[in-house]
């Protein structure tokens, strides 16, 4: 059975920074893609970036280009989610991601096969 463990979620105010953390153990994440998926409140879960395993390729939906970042270090079987500039509407649970595949990473949670429990994210003043 695959392990997913977000952590770093949290309350912050608007403009504030937050670095989520995506734990793998007993995992090889060399040979997968990872992404990030949030969902807030009455709303579709949505990919919010990815991080092929490949070339390291990376993927950012257009509401977070530019404020996140997204990384990986596979000696460490963790992937991470730098998110500055935080607004009111990033607020929703954060969720990482295992895709089958290390070619071009999908922003489409289909294609994942093994998710996190999440971790809530709150921006508010």
């Amino acid at each position: 059975q695959v392990q997913l463990v977000e952590s770093g979620g949290g309350l912050v105010q608007p403009g504030g920074s937050l670095r989520l953390s995506c734990a793998v153990p007993r995992f090889t994440l060399d040979y997968y893609n990872i992404g990030w998926f949030r969902q807030a409140p009455g709303k579709e879960r949505e990919g919010v970036s990815c991080i092929s395993a490949n070339d390291g390729s990376t993927y950012y939906a257009d509401s977070v280009k530019g404020r996140f970042t997204i990384s990986r270090d596979n000696a460490k079987n963790l992937v991470y989610l730098q998110m500055n500039s935080l607004k009111p509407e990033d607020t929703a649970v954060y969720y990482c991601a295992i895709e089958n595949t290390y070619l071009y990473c999908s922003d489409s949670r289909a294609s994942y096969n093994y998710w996190g429990q999440g971790t809530q994210v709150t921006v508010s003043s």
